[in-house]
């Protein structure tokens, strides 16, 4: 399985988890708030479902009342297909949520893990958080060498363009490192509670990693639906 496709299995069955949906309403889904998918297609959407039905996760079902669905046939219209995720498809998306393997510190994979985190064990999400700022930070001491090297030799335009870059790279750290530390504020205080009882840390929301103290309530700066992290694609640095 490619790593794309892998992502879109992750991110069908979290989003079937929530409720059954047809493929018009799941691949909407992915494209407004999961906007890491907005380039997928129902060419891509649909082999993935089939699979996923193939493998016992999904079940089809017809989502129309019988009324309904004599008057689709009638009319010579199809009848809308729902997916539902089965006991073994909620099985498989636990296992892949508990992941923390280097993919899913990569971009997209990020991004879908981190709209999950809700979901997600908060031993989990530190594992995931810290292996996305160690990634991050790689990445930008080449970035930082690859401007010294080439600052005498391009013009200024592509100068500018690696600095934004760098700067988005640098953004997502410093985001990453408030996540980062109000997750460990959340498990110190549920770890040494005041009065006997646990208790939860006052700069931590309901998933207990997101500052209350923000402004929004996600990292994308939308009050609903999951949220992706900020862009900090390479760029054009060489």
């Amino acid at each position: 399985m490619s790593r794309r496709s892998g992502i879109l299995e992750f991110a069908v069955l979290g989003l079937l988890r929530e409720a059954p949906m047809h493929g018009y309403e799941l691949r909407k889904r992915l494209n407004t708030s999961l906007g890491i998918f907005r380039a997928f297609s129902y060419g891509t959407l649909y082999p993935c479902l089939k699979m996923l039905v193939a493998n016992g996760w999904l079940i089809e079902e017809t989502g129309s009342a019988p009324e309904e669905a004599l008057s689709a046939s009638l009319a010579g219209r199809r009848a809308k297909i729902v997916y539902r995720l089965t006991p073994d498809g909620k099985e498989r998306f636990e296992e892949l949520l508990a992941h923390t393997g280097p993919d899913s510190w990569e971009d997209e994979h990020f991004a879908a893990r981190f709209a999950f985190f809700g979901q997600t064990e908060r031993e989990v999400r530190m594992r995931v958080l810290e292996g996305r700022r160690s990634r991050l930070e790689e990445r930008l001491e080449k970035m930082r060498a690859s401007l010294a090297r080439t600052r005498e030799r391009v013009d200024g335009y592509t100068l500018e363009l690696q600095r934004h870059g760098m700067e988005s790279v640098e953004r997502e750290v410093r985001w990453l490192n408030e996540l980062i530390e109000s997750e460990r504020a959340g498990r110190d205080q549920r770890r040494s509670p005041s009065d006997g009882s646990a208790q939860q840390d006052d700069r931590t929301g309901p998933s207990g990693g997101l500052p209350r103290d923000r402004g929004d309530a996600s990292p994308g700066g939308t009050s609903s639906g999951p949220a992706t992290p900020p862009d900090t694609s390479d760029g054009p640095v060489n």
